[in-house]
């Protein structure tokens, strides 16, 4: 699989079949580019992951990709399809699983909304968004939250932990001033078996 990290937490993934990019949000630059996408799917609504200001052009650029959202989301894009957790999904040569369903607690005071992750190919790579549910299946390739209002550095480890994928690349980090310190301790406490790869931004890597 060959994958782009166009910063904070979108990622364009290319499983050789299909094409597919998450979370396109404001802190993501480079994105609005891409052409040939099968499908654009949302985690949920939090303009991180959701810029609708730039989607109508992507999805111009993109007209026969599928837009797939979180319930919340929905209301707020046209032409959407409501993505509920425990469905999967067929896109191109793709399965999409759709799991989890809520997003991560920021504060009790915050309430919570709609979020759901996304297992590509019985786990070939898993983008959580902003949660940090465990999937059943194992993953090859997890796209781990590196830095949120929602999260501390020792969840994060834990989650790594948890999950234990071949390969760990480092997202949603631009809330952080120094993402290097993360990145770090994430080398330092991965799970054996684990390589944490830091993707060069707007380039594809195969992972």
């Amino acid at each position: 699989m060959r994958v782009v990290h166009f910063g904070h937490a979108c990622v364009l993934l290319d499983t050789g079949s299909t094409r597919l990019l998450i979370d396109p949000g404001i802190f993501s630059a480079g994105f609005e580019e891409v052409t040939d996408l099968d499908a654009v799917l949302i985690t949920h609504q939090h303009f991180d992951h959701l810029d609708l200001d730039k989607l109508p052009a992507l999805l111009k650029r993109n007209p026969k990709a599928q837009l797939i959202t979180d319930s919340g989301s929905a209301a707020q894009v046209e032409n959407a399809r409501v993505a509920t957790p425990g469905e999967v999904i067929k896109i191109g040569g793709a399965s999409v699983r759709v799991v989890g369903g809520e997003h991560a607690v920021i504060h009790r005071d915050i309430p919570i909304v709609p979020n759901t992750g996304y297992v590509i190919d019985d786990g070939a790579f898993y983008h959580p968004g902003d949660s940090l549910f465990v999937p059943d299946e194992d993953v090859d390739v997890l796209g781990l939250p590196t830095g949120a209002p929602w999260l501390k550095l020792g969840e994060a480890v834990d989650f790594l932990r948890e999950i234990a994928p071949r390969v760990a690349v480092p997202i949603h980090e631009k809330v952080l001033a120094m993402p290097q310190m993360a990145y770090t301790q994430f080398e330092n406490l991965r799970p054996d078996g684990t390589t944490v790869t830091l993707l060069p931004p707007g380039e594809e890597t195969e992972v």
